[in-house]
């Protein structure tokens, strides 16, 4: 049976935690799969309403958890005061957490332990800047501060046409690296190698993750393009 979770190997102090859930522990927009994950917490996750947008909020000024009463196909718009791809936090037992299924989850975190946070990096977010944007609201030098990145869809599986790749290309012409020709007018984007461009630019060195499939690893990950589905996981951080 597969795990319920995914713990991060990355070289972060003992006090930083973090998680992402698998397609064992169920979809992430169900109360009962919330549940399940709420016993491996400190304390109910501050939810956001993903909009694959760079708004980073404060998860210490959000209140945690999901309203009372909210049913589990409301899940997905229960938090929508907190209009947000991306937060952060310095607080002890606040915990940051983003949803993806094809997406990637950036987990950061100062090296030692004093803010973390997580990005929801799908191409939208992460062409217009969600990690760059969560880093500068962490307010941590760029060089002090751990990546990890979570399952993803793979450069293999990850077909997006011409517009997707201007896009890339008008915000950083370094980004040619991060594509491969497929078939006219497509390409395969790496959105991995993007992340790993963005970091470094910023003067985030140490990254981790990033060798995850969630298109063609259909036992441990949800995915969106594979299954047309609306499931979800949930990358979650926190400092204990």
């Amino acid at each position: 049976m597969e795990a319920e979770f995914l713990t991060p190997d990355w070289p972060v102090p003992a006090r930083v935690r973090a998680l992402v859930t698998t397609r064992a522990m169920g979809d992430m927009k169900s109360a009962a799969s919330r549940a399940r994950l709420r016993r491996h917490l400190p304390a109910d996750p501050v939810w956001l309403r993903q909009v694959h947008g760079i708004d980073v909020v404060d998860a210490a000024g959000a209140a945690p958890g999901t309203p009372a009463g909210a049913s589990a196909t409301r899940l997905a718009d229960a938090s929508s005061t907190r209009l947000a791809d991306a937060s952060f936090t310095r607080t002890k037992d606040i915990v940051c957490v983003a949803m993806a299924a094809d997406c990637m989850p950036v987990l950061l975190a100062h090296e030692a332990g004093e803010v973390v946070g997580v990005a929801h990096a799908g191409w939208r977010g992460l062409c217009a800047g969600v990690i760059e944007a969560t880093i500068a609201a962490m307010a941590a030098p760029a060089e002090r501060v751990l990546a990890w990145l979570g399952p993803a869809i793979g450069p293999g599986a990850y077909e997006i046409g011409d517009e997707v790749r201007a896009a890339f290309l008008a915000r950083d012409a370094r980004a040619v690296e991060a594509f491969r020709a497929t078939r006219p007018g497509h390409w395969n984007l790496d959105l991995y190698a993007v992340a790993r461009q963005r970091l470094a630019a910023l003067g985030v060195t140490r990254v981790s993750g990033g060798g995850f499939c969630t298109a063609s690893d259909g036992a441990r990950f949800f995915s969106f393009r594979r299954d047309k589905a609306s499931e979800r996981m949930a990358a979650a951080i926190w400092i204990c």
